[in-house]
């Protein structure tokens, strides 16, 4: 008698919060200072522009999961294109390690909120409350998907409320003058911005591993990815054009993590930055939320086909293993990291990822039925952002450069060693 399945209760809007809230707590809250370093007051075309190459991702992403709905998400698409060999285990070891980065970067800018309210910008407390907040939602998800899907979409409504009025109120009284085009940057400097402002998406890949959960994941994954790129895209073009209306971007750069808050404060006062830190705070916690919530249905399905080892798909009591690395990597590169270079590392490894995806679909789209121009189009686009990405921003950031190159470097030594040591143990096996 075979065992019950589980019931799958995920509904399409809980599957969009969950994309929705993991995209607007590492866009909006995090990246705002740092792309305003890049792009001044343009970063509005800059996420306009991710928003779009994140689309064409999008796309592809909801084909292949129509196609093959899986709790391996993305990592299954790269399989399926490519077989279970060595291209299929470095992406997955690259798109786990960029998960933990989401996380670690998402959760940095918790712990700056959380210290400049408690603790006066103690910069070590705000390491504390980073760690803390991974440890807690860590806890939360081994209650169970629909659990991490209730709190999700309580957190991501109050969210996406505060945020509309947010918008609607600083719009409404902000400064033509601070956005003029002619205070803009280069052509290459905005290009270079948008590798920085496409990490902001990087949660609609989320998405893809709530295939497991979704009664009708053929119909619904697609439904669940357009809707969070549309509701992420609109909310991160208003409140940048709500922000840099108000601050000078010098002054966002300046206030850096917090710069949402401080733009409140014109026309909303001290509750206005108050209710903005706050906001800050729920949405970078929903966000930590659903950047773990993959590690489970990721790490099971890779260990089941060999790609990791099967110690993933095992639990120490109720946490999975691959739940415990995850978190354990995250908190590594919070306290070793800055935010800058967390959110730098993150967008090189997932736009490399991404592109992989693609190369994999335009070997299936026969059986996905996808639009070969729309696949070459997100291609090109997205290897085209790493490529100035990489001509740019890494050119002044050598750390960062090393510390790609290291992950990349990790990532094919595990893959071969991992399979090594596997075929050593089958060969020995009686």
């Amino acid at each position: 008698m075979s065992a019950p399945q589980p019931v799958k209760s995920m509904t399409v809007l809980q599957a969009t919060f969950i994309g929705v809230g993991s995209m607007v707590g590492a866009g909006i809250f995090a990246l705002l200072g740092a792309a305003g370093a890049v792009a001044g007051s343009a970063v509005w075309v800059s996420f306009l522009i991710a928003g779009i190459i994140a689309a064409l991702q999008g796309y592809s992403f909801a084909k292949l999961g129509a196609t093959y709905p899986s709790g391996g998400g993305i990592l299954t698409f790269l399989s399926r294109g490519f077989g279970e060999g060595h291209l299929a285990g470095i992406g997955s070891w690259l798109f786990f390690t960029a998960g933990s980065i989401v996380v670690a970067m998402i959760a940095t800018s918790f712990g700056g909120y959380a210290s400049a309210v408690l603790t006066q910008n103690d910069a070590v407390w705000a390491k504390v409350f980073a760690v803390a907040l991974i440890l807690v939602m860590s806890g939360l998800n081994t209650i169970g998907s629909t659990a991490v899907a209730r709190v999700q979409s309580v957190i991501v409504v109050i969210v996406l409320v505060i945020l509309v009025v947010f918008a609607v109120v600083t719009i409404a009284n902000w400064d033509l003058s601070l956005l003029s085009p002619a205070g803009y940057p280069g052509v290459q400097e905005i290009i270079a911005s948008v590798a920085l402002t496409f990490f902001a998406f990087l949660g609609f890949g989320v998405i893809t591993f709530t295939a497991k959960d979704l009664p009708n994941p053929a119909r619904q994954l697609p439904k669940a990815i357009y809707f969070a790129l549309a509701i992420a895209t609109t909310i991160y073009v208003a409140v940048s054009l709500g922000v840099f209306g108000t601050l000078t971007a010098d002054q966002v750069v300046e206030y850096g993590t917090t710069a949402l808050a401080e733009a409140a404060k014109p026309t909303l006062g001290q509750a206005g930055y108050v209710l903005m830190v706050i906001t800050a705070l729920f949405s970078t916690t929903g966000a930590v939320n659903a950047g773990l919530y993959p590690s489970i249905g990721m790490s099971a399905h890779l260990a089941s086909v060999g790609q990791f080892p099967p110690v993933f798909g095992r639990s120490v009591g109720r946490f999975p293993v691959g739940l415990i690395v995850m978190a354990a990597l995250a908190t590594v590169l919070v306290i070793g990291f800055d935010l800058n270079k967390i959110a730098s590392i993150g967008s090189a490894v997932a736009l490399l990822v991404f592109s992989a995806v693609s190369v994999a679909h335009l070997r299936l789209f026969t059986k996905t039925g996808a639009s070969v121009i729309v696949l070459v189009i997100g291609l090109v686009a997205t290897l085209g952002t790493f490529v100035v990405f990489c001509t740019t921003t890494l050119v002044d950031e050598p750390a960062t450069a090393i510390a790609l190159v290291a992950i990349i470097a990790i990532a094919v030594i595990l893959d071969f060693g991992w399979k090594a040591a596997a075929r050593r143990g089958q060969r020995s096996s009686p």
